[in-house]
């Protein structure tokens, strides 16, 4: 008797790019409708990211800043995916989705705060709608579920993005997350930023799928894998993918193509020991930057004096964030029970009074 079990062949998925490496145009069909001061503005949001991103790093090396995850290689699909957001749309990003939720209206000196661990950091506005960065992996997936559902019912044409790494998909929230948001066309967005490695261990040995973006068929939603360092790719499919979650269409799963050009975090993590320096020198060869800058110069939108403003303009807002949390007051223990609940339980009361008394000795 044959074997009755046969391998499910999923057809092969294509990867949605718009422009090659070299800043030519590629794919003149997928184009997105923008203008050229759009345009110009996303070149500004990257190169302004990219340079936040470096002095971040030595802020984070002189004790400045805590917990830090390095963005660098990853702009496009950052920038990319919350422009083509509306400002009610509401986003729940990860621990290194902080460009996002920055460029969504999260003030900087808050994203500083917040990797310190301050309390005020996770204050968010109420005219910003996001959520701060989750750290529990694919824990997000479940929450925008939920954040989507509750558009939905309130007949809202907004949607909820969030984002995780391909690590993310290895755990049981993606699935249960992909399946419910499915199931009643929730208006959700659910983009992974495949950068090849959660933490050092690379997608080969995570998965058996030839792609994540195939994940999105037993879920019964869109999937769609895209050029992660193409930020006019991943602005096309996120618009795409948002216009039909407003339209209640359902939910779509993206796999942006990607890369993360330093550690995974500041916190001890050593790529050297993982990624070969020939790994690394091929994804720089396709840095997102690079690649939309000759796309801009050649449409004669884009100058070295343009690029060396934007990197002045980032240098001051960085340096006036960091010294709006230096003049923060800094929290207190006290500070951290009172904001647990409107009336303390007896425990807690009891170790504020505790730490309240040495405080002021």
């Amino acid at each position: 008797m044959g074997n009755i079990v046969s391998e499910i062949r999923v057809e092969d998925i294509q990867t949605l790019s718009v422009l090659a490496p070299d800043g030519s145009v590629v794919n003149q069909d997928a184009m997105p409708d923008l203008s050229d001061e759009q345009l110009r503005e996303l070149m500004r949001r990257m190169v302004f990211t990219r340079v936040w991103d470096q002095r971040a790093i030595s802020l984070n090396r002189q004790g400045r800043l805590g917990f830090y995850a390095p963005v660098a290689g990853q702009e496009a699909s950052m920038i990319g995916s919350q422009f083509a957001l509306q400002k009610e749309d509401f986003i729940l990003p990860s621990y290194r989705d902080i460009p996002q939720i920055v460029w969504h209206g999260l003030p900087l000196y808050q994203a500083f705060l917040y990797s310190r661990g301050h309390q005020q950091g996770g204050q968010i506005p109420e005219d910003v709608h996001v959520l701060m960065p989750q750290i529990i992996i694919a824990a997000q997936i479940i929450q925008a579920t939920g954040v989507a559902l509750g558009f939905k019912m309130r007949d809202k044409k907004n949607i909820a993005i969030t984002y995780i790494g391909d690590g993310g998909t290895s755990q049981g929230d993606f699935y249960e997350g992909l399946n419910y948001a499915g199931a009643f066309r929730a208006p959700a967005v659910f983009v992974v930023q495949n950068n090849r490695y959660a933490i050092s261990v690379p997608i080969e040995k995570q998965t058996a799928a030839s792609t994540l973006a195939q994940k999105a068929v037993a879920a019964g939603i869109a999937g769609v894998q895209v050029d992660g360092m193409d930020v006019l790719a991943v602005y096309k499919a996120v618009s795409d993918a948002a216009e039909r979650a407003r339209n209640g269409e359902g939910p779509a799963l993206i796999e942006s193509l990607t890369y993360r050009f330093g550690p995974h975090t500041l916190a001890g993590d050593d790529p050297t020991r993982y990624r070969t320096n020939e790994e690394t020198s091929e994804w720089e060869q396709k840095d997102p930057l690079i690649r939309f800058r000759k796309f801009l110069e050649n449409k004669g939108l884009w100058t070295e004096e343009d690029e060396n403003r934007v990197v002045e303009e980032a240098k001051q807002a960085v340096a006036d964030a960091i010294k709006k949390a230096d003049e923060t007051e800094k929290m207190t223990i006290p500070q951290l029970i009172d904001s647990m609940f409107e009336t303390l339980p007896p425990h807690l009361a009891e170790q504020k009074a505790a730490f309240s008394a040495k405080e002021g000795k």
